[in-house]
């Protein structure tokens, strides 16, 4: 089972839960131009694993590799939420216990004039975010 949360929930679990850990599902070229959540602050750092729905077994195999454990809580984020559902799905079918869905995603929905990140999200939530080297 897949739960959905908010982006300013996934980031109060990621605060308050040391075990959880984030997955930015989107493209490398999505974390370049946008930015990745920066969880420097928590101790933390984003895991980055691009979806791509044509290989989900490579992907499968990838996210055991990151996140061996089947117990640990797995936040997974994408633009809006899309990405993030499918892998969240998943996952869940994996085994991992704690499948999350952050439903608003980093950019959120489009506004009435096309753009987003003015409506919801990580960066509408105005939470930590930074920009890869």
């Amino acid at each position: 089972m897949v739960d959905c949360i908010s982006a300013r929930a996934a980031w109060e679990r990621l605060t308050a839960d040391k075990d959880a850990v984030l997955i930015d599902v989107r493209t490398p070229g999505e974390w370049q131009l946008v930015g990745l959540p920066d969880l420097s602050t928590l101790d933390k750092d984003v895991k980055t694993l691009s979806w791509d729905p044509y290989d989900a077994n490579g992907f499968a195999l990838s996210l055991r590799e990151l996140v061996p454990s089947l117990e640990t809580p797995v936040l997974f984020l994408c633009r809006s939420g899309v990405r993030s559902q499918q892998t969240a799905e998943l996952a869940a079918h994996l085994g991992y216990v704690e499948a999350v869905n952050v439903v608003e995603g980093y950019e959120g929905q489009p506004d009435a004039n096309g753009q987003r990140g003015r409506v919801c999200g990580w960066q509408y939530e105005n939470l930590p975010l930074y920009f890869p080297g």
